[in-house]
This record gives C-alpha cells, structure tokens and sequence, in this order.
C-alpha cells in the first residue's frame, strides 16, 4: 500500500482544482464563441430583411413614379384638347400619385439606413470586448 503524505495530497488537489477551472473556463469561451456567431447571425438576417423591405419600396417608389409621367402626359394633351376642368383633375391625380412616390422613397431610404453597414457591427463589438477579456483575465 502506497502512503501519500498530507503535502502531496494537498498539491493533487491543487493540480485537480486547477485541470477542472481550465476546463470550466473553456467550456464558458466556447458558449461565449457559440452566443456571438448566433448573434452575428441574427444580426445579418435583420440588415437582410431590412435591406429587401427597401428594394422592394424604392421599386414601387419608381412604378409609382413611372405612372406619375403617365398621368403627367395625359394631362398636358387633356389641356390642350379639353376644358380646363378635365386637365385639373388629370394634373390633381399627377400630384397624388408623385406625393405617394415621395413617400415610398422617404420609407426605402428609412429602411436601406436601418441596415447600413452591411456588417453585423453589434457581434464584431461583442466579439472583440470578449476576446479583450480573456486576454486581460489570462
């Protein structure tokens, strides 16, 4: 029967405590590197839908603006060719129609500014205070 006396126990327990910290610890800095991917990737699927919400008004910011030249053009030959009443409402219609343009570029450039930079910066950030804290922990 091997005897181990009270000092070596005492630096096995050491030598464990330390081996189950440093495998704690590595447990922590990969859920932290699992946490910060999720979030980048979150990040990127909202600056991805923001991004679609935007091309998607500013196409029909130019369709509608596209019917606004219509309307335009039929109310300069309804000028020329009728009575002033029919032009007015033409070109009242014309005004609308660019009014409804204006407004559905104003929410393209409100929605293509949500998602610029296209880079996920709230995970980069997280990221480097993460690692930033390791290394003045190590």
């Amino acid at each position: 029967m091997v005897w181990i006396d009270i000092a070596e126990r005492g630096r096995l327990g050491e030598m464990l405590r330390a081996v189950a910290d440093a495998r704690a610890a590595q447990r922590r800095i990969r859920s932290l590197a699992r946490l910060n991917l999720e979030l980048a990737k979150l990040e990127g699927q909202q600056k991805a839908t923001a991004m679609g919400i935007a091309a998607g008004l500013a196409v029909a910011a130019v369709l509608v603006f596209l019917y606004t030249i219509g309307f335009a053009f039929g109310s300069v030959a309804a000028a020329i060719n009728l009575t002033v009443s029919l032009w007015a409402s033409l070109l009242i219609v014309s005004g609308i129609t660019l009014l409804l343009a204006a407004i559905l570029v104003f929410l393209a450039v409100r929605f293509a500014r949500k998602a610029w930079p296209p880079q996920p910066v709230q995970a980069i950030k997280e990221g480097e205070q993460t690692i930033e804290t390791v290394k003045s922990h190590a």
